[in-house]
């Protein structure tokens, strides 16, 4: 109960009391030496100076305090002098040393994450130019060559306008997840909810990917045979490109005459999990926690060989946690690796 009382209300009752008890001493006094001694006169006298030297101590003190505490609003800028007129300004300091605290701890975070973010667009600026500097050099130098008389051999010139081709194509691809990662982080999803066989999804994948693990001699296999349909509810065309991306990654790192295996079990009552898993080279430990990163590569030397834009994973987690769901990635490095994800049931 106490603790519920402002601090200038100890104050004014304290010096109130000094105060009355000294004028009423003194008025005790003046009457024995002056007058004649009433107790009713010195009881009306101590309640009225009481009530008067109370009133007018708080009223200072809330003034006094008021004012100091509405310049040290005003320095910090934590509030503007309207929202002091509006409300009943706090004389409790330790009240006022909280604010001024959480406005600096605020401040402070604010700060923080400003240099995040600022270091985030030097790092996103850097790799989205570094990403498409390479296709676009190598578009302008065949197109170069070709204008520098290349044009006039016939097979050269096809040969190099095929090369030029796929650099365009190059640049689509990365302008495209650009389009699409950019989407996704501002909330852009838009998915469209249906039932489907996850199996029949997971086989029209292989068959689109078929060509580009044959040339690495890669089988794209189920664990085992599924006799029966699995039916989840999820948007059917973000999840195939999250198995587009998945198993695409599984056939570009994996070996030579390797594997590319999906298993897919119940999780709980109303959840499967989806695990693409290889026998490929593996992920080192220190590089599983960035793997989702946007343009993030394991190997920095090799990878551009492989294509991709670097945000293929990015862009996975996304449409993964926009389903409410989950995603993993287990690695031991020299072996293989295995990404998995959640799904709901259909009922």
């Amino acid at each position: 109960m106490w603790l519920k009382f402002k601090k200038t209300y100890f104050f004014a009752v304290i010096s109130t009391l000094y105060i009355t008890l000294l004028a009423t001493a003194l008025v005790i006094l003046l009457m024995f030496l002056f007058l004649t001694f009433s107790w009713k006169f010195c009881i009306a006298f101590s309640v009225s100076i009481a009530v008067l030297t109370f009133l007018i101590l708080q009223y200072r003190a809330e003034h006094f305090i008021f004012r100091a505490v509405k310049k040290i609003y005003d320095d910090v800028s934590l509030l503007d002098s309207a929202t002091l007129r509006s409300k009943s300004i706090t004389t409790d300091m330790n009240t006022l040393t909280k604010e001024v605290k959480k406005f600096a701890t605020d401040r402070k975070l604010e700060i923080e994450s400003f240099k995040v973010r600022e270091e985030y667009r030097r790092e996103f600026i850097g790799n989205v130019s570094h990403e498409l500097k390479t296709p676009l050099f190598t578009v302008q130098g065949y197109i170069s060559t070709l204008l520098d008389g290349a044009m006039k051999d016939k097979d050269l010139r096809n040969k190099y306008l095929e090369r030029a081709e796929k650099g365009v194509e190059r640049l689509i691809y990365i302008v495209e997840d650009l389009d699409m990662i950019s989407k996704l982080e501002m909330g852009d999803l838009n998915l469209d909810y249906t039932q489907f066989n996850i199996i029949d999804l997971v086989q029209n994948v292989f068959d689109m990917l078929e060509m580009q693990a044959d040339k690495k001699n890669i089988m794209l296999m189920f664990d085992r045979k599924h006799n029966k349909s699995i039916n989840v509810y999820a948007d059917k065309e973000k999840i195939q490109q999250v198995l587009i991306n998945l198993i695409m990654n599984s056939i570009k790192y994996g070996k030579e005459n390797g594997t590319t295996e999906v298993i897919i079990e119940d999780l709980v009552q109303n959840k499967i999990i989806v695990r693409i898993s290889d026998n490929g080279e593996g992920i080192e430990k220190q590089n599983i926690s960035r793997l989702f990163e946007r343009f993030y590569r394991v190997d920095k030397s090799g990878s551009r060989s492989e294509g991709g834009s670097g945000l293929g994973l990015s862009i996975v987690k996304h449409i993964i946690e926009g389903h409410d769901e989950k995603i993993y990635v287990e690695s031991d490095f020299g072996k293989g690796s295995e990404f998995s994800f959640t799904l709901e049931k259909a009922e």
